[in-house]
């Protein structure tokens, strides 16, 4: 049987990860689970045209315009938590066959009649709840909680946040599912054009994730002062969305702390660039860095390693779980960070990058399980729910509903 599976646009705009992730999950689902999904992607209203330059050219994806009586996220909120479902909204979605929701950043309450796949990228409120305002760290955790307390499906993108889940959420336990996902090397432009486009030079470390607090650029920026001090002149490239939304300062105040400390060309900001250009720009680097705090599963890391591209990474649990071969530091520890940057240097600089960079012989292996295991997690989430009294509130008492 092939399956409906509804999908919002995860994050709304501010997310790139988030689109990121679909555009992925969505190639893979057309070439290696066609029979088995279909993908619908639920835009709202206002947002088609910029949904359809986003994912248009993707194959085997259906895209439909919620009404915009129905787009309302505050209305439709509400009513899920004081009704315990959106009536209208799912009447709309059984009236586009939908099978099943995606559900991420949002909650369809706990009498929702359509099924849902629920999924939680990482648990960075839990580790770092710091770096949220405690508006957004009392929704994230509410969601949470409404989510695991009510007998749906949870899908989780490794058996560390599994773990994490398990723990965090008790009434998650026996409802989990880890689908690891896997990219596929995308083309991109010539190495030697995209050192004259953004004047480069011919060796440099690459950092493309988004300017976020948890993403923790600024260890990075740090570790090049230590080199620099001691006469040693690394360059890092970095670029991703300089907008965190939690913390609108974040970004202005690491480039304030880059202008105070004399970086100079140690430290290339290129902002937002194509995904063509990334990619490209990670072939070319003698490695690519990830410094982060939290990860659920890091994208990043996941198409270096397509790539063939070696890897500079904090040393987390996921990282771990990602890779075993890469050089690994103290993400609290920018003496460490260094060392680290110097010894990637010293180990990979003299291999071959750009075009002459050999891509990952298992890669296609990697899509095709990833592409398995989502379908399966659809068909656990539709078993699943059949067994969940759907006029039933949450449990609060630490149990999943039966």
């Amino acid at each position: 049987m092939t399956v409906r599976v509804a999908f919002p646009l995860l994050g709304g705009w501010f997310w790139t990860g988030g689109q990121s992730y679909l555009r992925n999950l969505f190639r893979v689902l057309a070439t290696t689970a066609a029979d088995r999904v279909i993908p619908v992607l639920t835009v709202s209203a206002g947002a088609v045209s910029g949904a359809r330059e986003a994912f248009g050219d993707l194959q085997g994806l259906e895209m439909v315009e919620v009404p915009r009586a129905l787009s309302g996220r505050r209305i439709m909120r509400a009513r899920a938590l004081l009704l315990g479902r959106d009536a209208r909204f799912e009447r709309w979605l059984l009236d586009q066959r939908i099978d099943l929701l995606f559900e991420a950043t949002e909650f369809m309450g706990w009498r929702s009649r359509v099924p849902t796949l629920v999924w939680m990228p990482d648990f960075q409120h839990r580790h770092l709840p710091s770096m949220f305002e405690w508006k957004r760290l009392i929704g994230r955790e509410l969601l949470y909680q409404m989510q695991t307390r009510t007998g749906r499906t949870i899908m989780l993108s490794s058996e560390t946040t599994r773990r994490e889940c398990e723990r965090f959420y008790p009434a998650s336990r026996g409802h989990t599912t880890v689908v690891r996902f896997a990219v596929a090397p995308a083309r991109s432009p010539a190495l030697s054009t995209l050192v004259q486009r953004y004047g480069l030079p011919a060796d440099y470390l690459y950092l493309p994730n988004q300017f976020w607090k948890h993403k923790n650029h600024g260890l990075i920026v740090d570790a090049l002062h230590r080199l620099r001090q001691r006469g040693r002149l690394i360059c890092v490239v970095a670029s991703g969305n300089p907008s965190d939304v939690r913390d609108p300062q974040y970004f202005p105040r690491l480039l304030r702390r880059i202008k105070q400390l004399e970086l100079g060309d140690s430290w290339r900001l290129l902002g937002m660039i194509p995904y063509e250009d990334v990619i490209g720009l990670m072939r070319g680097s003698i490695a690519v860095i990830n410094p982060s705090f939290v990860e659920g599963w890091s994208t990043t890391v996941e198409e270096a390693k397509a790539l063939g591209v070696p890897l500079v990474l904090s040393d987390i649990p996921v990282h771990r779980e990602q890779t075993s071969d890469a050089v690994f530091f103290d993400p609290n520890d920018s003496e460490a960070a260094a060392s680290a940057l110097l010894e990637a240097c010293e180990r990979f600089a003299p291999r071959l990058r750009g075009e002459a960079r050999a891509p990952n012989p298992h890669v296609e292996e990697h899509l095709r399980a990833f592409g398995a295991a989502f379908c399966d997690a659809v068909d656990l989430a539709l078993r699943n729910a059949t067994a969940v009294k759907i006029d039933r509130g949450p449990s609060f008492d630490g149990a999943p509903h039966q």
